[in-house]
């Protein structure tokens, strides 16, 4: 396929569910997947990628996209709640049980992602081994994943699903960073079998853990300016760990070479714009990223790669209908922007415990995001 209608670069649930969405229209898609396994948002360790909670409320997008009954059968960990000592030193849970939908899961991201890439490629979708570079008038700058070669791919439209990375997006808008938040990461090979996930804040920022399949994800997340050196290092974020009054008790052993190789990542919120434009669309983290607290960023990704599949897809059917499907595009994403912000300023408001906390301080007074 040498001239597609549309390349899809990105090839996590963002991308792939863009790209099974024109595969399903009747379009040329070529959906370009770079093989890593945590190429976009926190990188992987071990065939391990993080962003591993999908919630209950995914099960109507995964019905309408009819992936919904391969989903159940492809056997991934239920989640039924969380706990949380937020707000208070008292541990609190949340159950599942009443949800409306039901439970939710505990992903193994690189075989859900491989999931939905399979979805695109029976629909139609072409899948090649590359990572796009650039965009420029219309043609895709592209590097071969297997030989490394570059070459041009014209396209008539492109959908960003490249992350927080947004390779094409950043060059036609601008990104307003919420934050500073940052993420640091292992996984432990064992520890308490506990399923529900973990949260608990502490003074200079927040941990959580969760079981995921290569073991016991353990991470904690804070300002990059905050960062005590001692933590960029594997004994200091074990000895971090091991004040932590919950979180602590779920990983086995925390004896001195009981730290897997530690990960960081950026977790900041993010938002570009303009998010579409003529000939592009941003989708999933290339055009809004969440702070992980939310649990909403995999759902998030689905729900926007969906919408902006559509969007491409009508643009290509009737060239008159460009600037309407762009700009409902657009409504859509503000929609779940200013969502996302009143319920990360409430959840954030809720913890009064460290006034003096120039972590929570910065998350009671936010003004106005800056530039990324």
């Amino acid at each position: 396929m040498t001239h597609p209608d549309a390349v899809v670069a990105g090839g996590g649930p963002a991308g792939a569910v863009a790209a099974l969405v024109l595969a399903r229209a009747g379009h040329r898609v070529q959906l370009l997947n770079d093989g890593g396994p945590g190429r976009d948002g926190f990188k992987g360790q071990g065939g391990f990628k993080i962003g591993e909670f999908l919630p209950p409320a995914v099960r109507p997008l995964l019905a309408d996209l009819g992936l919904l009954d391969g989903f159940l059968a492809s056997g991934h960990p239920v989640s039924t709640g969380t706990y949380a000592a937020w707000g208070s030193a008292r541990l609190h849970g949340r159950s599942h049980l009443f949800d409306p939908y039901g439970h939710g899961w505990h992903l193994d991201r690189v075989r859900f992602d491989a999931f939905l890439r399979d979805a695109a490629v029976a629909a139609g979708a072409e899948l090649r081994r590359a990572v796009v570079l650039d965009r420029l008038d219309g043609r895709l700058i592209v590097r071969e994943r297997a030989t490394g070669e570059v070459t041009e791919l014209p396209a008539r439209w492109t959908v960003d699903a490249t992350g927080r990375r947004c390779v094409i997006g950043r060059r036609h808008g601008s990104r307003r960073r919420q934050d500073r938040l940052v993420a640091a990461y292992a996984v432990f090979p064992d520890g308490d079998p506990e399923a529900r996930t973990l949260v608990e804040a502490v003074a200079d920022g927040w941990w959580y853990t969760t079981l995921v399949p290569a073991g016991r994800l353990v991470a904690y997340l804070t300002d990059n300016d905050l960062v005590d050196p001692a933590l960029r290092t594997p004994q200091g974020f074990r000895e971090a760990l091991s004040r932590t009054e919950y979180v602590r008790r779920r990983v086995a052993g925390l004896g001195p070479g009981s730290t897997p190789v530690l990960r960081w990542a950026p977790a900041h919120g993010l938002r570009l714009e303009p998010s579409a434009g003529p000939g592009w669309v941003a989708a999933g983290d290339a055009a809004l990223a969440f702070d992980p607290l939310s649990s909403q960023g995999i759902l998030m990704a689905l729900h926007t790669g969906a919408r902006a599949g559509r969007a491409v897809a009508d643009c290509l059917a009737d060239e008159g209908r460009t600037s309407a499907a762009l700009a409902d595009y657009t409504a859509f994403l503000d929609g779940i922007a200013t969502a996302y912000r009143s319920n990360h300023a409430y959840t954030y408001d809720q913890e009064r415990r460290w006034p003096l906390s120039a972590f929570w301080q910065r998350r009671r007074t936010a003004g106005s995001p800056g530039r990324a």
